[in-house]
């Protein structure tokens, strides 16, 4: 039998291919804070503090994208919330837009919507450019793109011209509901059901990550750079150390908004439309014309947990 030989330098080769990390970009939205019940500055402080001690600790470039609703209180601007804003730009993180308020474009008119857009700059436009950071990405609340072609060219279109880049999601998940049952239960000391809800997440999350991998090697026939969609809430600011380790696990270093987006998957054409909040890899499957086997597996969030989100 012939045997194939390799030689040292393709070898090398090879051994570079195999272990070349699997990237991830972590994504942060409605800063400041998804406050719940709790709406003081000192809790609101506690939650984004312990966010950004996690980037530090595993070198995560993140990204929030910022409610500036969120940064008022009793109908004026509060100094102290957008201080939250500046602790993410002093130890080097980004900012992108969210809107004001967090509308959903599939339920408000195009004018209105814009009008978010812009009124979601006033503020944290000019603090990143006070820290010489760029400010260029936009995420669409509720993931909601535009129902048809024409509602969603007329968004890219108005985003352009702004000077925004929308900024996707591949790794989507329910880890709002989670987040409230959890901050519920946190408020109310019941330390039994806060280590429950704690632990099925992680497992969720593990879920999450393995399903959307599969969808990318099915779709595209290759791994591709990721993106997590998280929210700045109670629940990440105490387990996102448990989530960067799980995904370091899995062969992820983590990289920026930038540089996840010179992923030439991020290019491929979106032709199915609906009021869908979904991830892209849902949308881009959908434009290929896949149908319901090709998304079964996809990991649902338990019912207690929705029962407790209610």
């Amino acid at each position: 039998m012939k045997r194939t030989l390799i030689t040292p330098l393709a070898w090398i080769v090879l051994v570079c291919v195999q272990a070349q990390p699997k990237q991830m970009c972590i994504t942060i939205d409605d800063l400041p804070v998804v406050s719940y019940t709790k709406t003081d500055l000192e809790f609101l402080s506690e939650v984004t503090e312990a966010l950004v001690a996690t980037f530090d600790a595993f070198k995560i470039p993140a990204i929030g994208y910022v409610n500036e609703s969120k940064l008022y209180h009793n109908g004026q601007l509060d100094p102290g919330r957008v201080k939250l804003l500046e602790l993410w730009l002093q130890n080097g993180y980004e900012l992108g837009n969210h809107t004001y308020a967090h509308k959903n474009y599939h339920r408000v008119s195009f004018s209105e919507y814009a009008e978010d857009i812009i009124k979601g700059e006033q503020v944290t436009k000019p603090l990143v450019q006070e820290y010489d950071m760029e400010y260029q990405f936009f995420r669409h609340p509720y993931l909601r793109i535009g129902s048809t072609k024409a509602h969603h060219d007329s968004l890219k279109q108005f985003l352009d011209k702004k000077g925004y880049r929308e900024a996707p999601v591949t790794i989507d998940n329910e880890d709002y509901l989670f987040a409230k049952a959890y901050h519920l239960a946190y408020m109310e000391n019941d330390t039994s059901t806060v280590k429950k809800i704690a632990g099925t997440y992680l497992i969720y999350m593990e879920e999450k990550l393995l399903y959307y991998e599969d969808m990318a090697e099915r779709l595209l026939g290759r791994s591709m750079k990721q993106t997590l969609l998280l929210h700045a809430n109670l629940l990440n600011a105490h387990y996102l150390d448990d989530l960067a380790r799980m995904y370091q696990s899995h062969g992820y270093v983590f990289i920026s908004q930038g540089e996840v987006l010179k992923d030439d998957a991020y290019d491929k054409p979106i032709i199915k439309y609906g009021d869908w909040g979904i991830s892209w890899l849902d949308r881009w499957a959908l434009s290929q014309g896949k149908k319901g086997e090709f998304f079964k597996g996809d990991p649902v969030t338990p019912k207690f947990v929705r029962e407790m989100a209610k």
